[in-house]
């Protein structure tokens, strides 16, 4: 049977700032917003088109607060695919998602890094086509 990751676990210090930023910044769909009692939230948000995406969990404790905005020690943490880099590219900086690396083109496509609201790093990238055999 195939498997696939269906969401990825996304640490926060406030359930609607990251809501409004990664639906109104960066275009994705809430697909869930459930309280749980004692403050807790299931939210869950989506790229376009995208059958996984983020479960927003808020920050508890110490240690977690001190994860957020750096949950992969620096290195890029999240590689968002689009079929249009120069449409969301530009999207994305006139709603002031801050690119920390210029676009770059590779062999396996376009790509640029930028920062969420809390400093994790993602790639925005488009693929190249495959060569032809």
């Amino acid at each position: 049977m195939p498997q696939r990751l269906a969401m990825t676990a996304f640490l926060v210090d406030d359930y609607d700032e990251a809501i409004l930023f990664f639906v109104g910044s960066l275009g994705f769909t809430l697909r869930e917003d459930t309280a749980l009692g004692d403050g807790k939230r299931w939210v869950v948000v989506t790229p376009p088109g995208a059958a996984g995406g983020l479960l927003l969990g808020r920050a508890v404790g110490e240690r977690q607060r001190a994860a957020v905005g750096d949950q992969s020690g620096g290195r890029v943490f999240l590689f968002l695919e689009t079929d249009d880099f120069a449409r969301d590219h530009f999207a994305y900086s006139k709603r002031g998602v801050r690119f920390v690396e210029p676009l770059r083109r590779q062999d396996y496509g376009t790509v640029a890094v930028f920062e969420d609201l809390y400093g994790n790093r993602w790639d925005l990238i488009e693929r190249a086509p495959a060569p032809r055999r």
